[in-house]
């Protein structure tokens, strides 16, 4: 399997903006917009979910504006506006809204008239927040971020196992829809069947949803689409999830190679943010339920910081580490084993220097502990163990 990021091709994506006159009236706001000037440029769109307070654009410096993102003017910028005559007032005023910005937000209820004026002029939306500027700025992000959170849908199937989004994906017919039937079943949720809008929130997190038209619902075939809410009851769906885990199901044929040691991730890249990917055969006789629910439990375990099969390798290494042959200078051999929680101590004995007798303190720690154990030579079968096939002096087990 290759670690290439597999990027599934999107069926819509929506396009990253909202009109000024829509923020303005989003019930999700919280807090309220009063439009005080500019209403022939409700229309403009806005592009970006961060806003802007260039106060030094007042002062004539417009490097940096960008007109598609809100504009925020508060106490600092508008007190600048106090210490200058009505003349440069609204010279400052007309230069800065010939920017053609989406729109402008005050924070302060008794704005200058230059400002609505020049609003006015050039059909930029000017208004004032009923709250300040800290509080407007989080505000205005929140509802950005929903609004122009970049999205896209897809073909698969979200559902929630134990806490944890596993998108299935697949060709048509393979099975998703029968899997999700299956752990909805075994008490788990269904969040959205064959088109999963996908949107993405920062730092980095993948969300799927529902399509309005097809929440809820589910289409097995020879059964026809089913209302899973109406016949499982409230806790079998969910309106909203985090893609935590992505599976994708692939017909099992004979030569095919999968991963048996489940050491090496892979991931599918949803909207640029990586997501753990596994593949998973799908067979005749296959319990799909019991393996997404142990695919489930095990990402858990690995976000708890527990990876079974890196320990598990981890362990087989340590146990099975080949013993290493080391030689005296006149060509006697000595084996000797490595000690796992020492292996940089693993130094053959000077040539000429007698050994010390095993288990004596020869460091200066005061839990010593032998960096090596040479075979002791009293001992036939060790003897046998420790020469090579080629030694002249070993002795036929016959």
């Amino acid at each position: 399997m290759s670690d290439a990021p597999r990027h599934h091709t999107p069926v819509t994506q929506k396009p990253l903006e909202i009109t000024t006159g829509q923020l303005a009236l989003d019930e999700r706001l919280s807090v309220r917009l009063k439009r005080i000037a500019g209403e022939a440029g409700l229309s403009r769109p806005i592009r970006h979910p961060r806003i802007q307070k260039s106060g030094l654009a007042l002062a004539g410096h417009y490097y940096g504006v960008v007109p598609t993102r809100v504009q925020i003017l508060g106490g600092t910028e508008l007190s600048f506006l106090d210490t200058l005559d009505a003349q440069k007032r609204s010279d400052a005023a007309r230069a800065y809204f010939a920017l053609g910005l989406s729109c402008v937000v005050l924070t302060r209820d008794e704005p200058h008239k230059a400002l609505a004026s020049a609003a006015e002029a050039t059909g930029t939306p000017l208004f004032v927040s009923d709250n300040r500027s800290s509080r407007t700025i989080n505000a205005l992000h929140a509802l950005l971020d929903e609004r122009l959170a970049p999205q896209m849908t897809m073909h698969g199937v979200l559902v929630d196992v134990f806490g944890i989004g596993v998108l299935l994906l697949g060709k048509s017919g393979i099975g998703k829809s029968e899997c999700a039937l299956e752990l909805v079943l075994r008490g788990h949720r269904l969040v959205a069947d064959d088109v999963v809008r996908c949107d993405w929130r920062p730092p980095g997190m993948v969300f799927g949803a529902p399509e309005d038209l097809l929440k809820h619902h589910i289409e097995i075939r020879g059964l026809g689409v089913l209302n899973v809410k109406a016949m499982f009851g409230v806790t079998s769906v969910n309106e909203r999830k985090r893609i935590d885990l992505v599976v994708r199901l692939l017909d099992w044929s004979e030569g095919d190679v999968f991963d048996r040691l489940g050491v090496d991730d892979h991931y599918h890249h949803i909207l640029g943010t990586p997501i753990r990917e596994l593949i998973v055969p799908v067979r005749p006789g296959r319990d799909m339920g019991t393996i997404l629910e142990i695919a489930a439990r095990n990402e858990l375990l690995r976000r708890a910081g527990s990876d079974a099969a890196k320990e598990f390798m981890a362990r087989l290494e340590g146990d099975l580490v080949p013993e290493l042959a080391l030689e005296h200078d006149d060509g006697d051999p000595v084996a000797y084993t490595k000690q796992r929680d020492a292996p940089e101590s693993v130094v053959p004995p000077s040539a000429g220097l007698p050994r010390p007798p095993f288990g004596e303190r020869t460091g200066d720690s005061s839990a010593y502990i032998p960096a090596v154990r040479p075979i002791d030579r009293s001992s036939e079968d060790d003897l046998d163990a420790a020469r090579s096939p080629g030694d002249p002096e070993r002795k036929d087990a016959s």
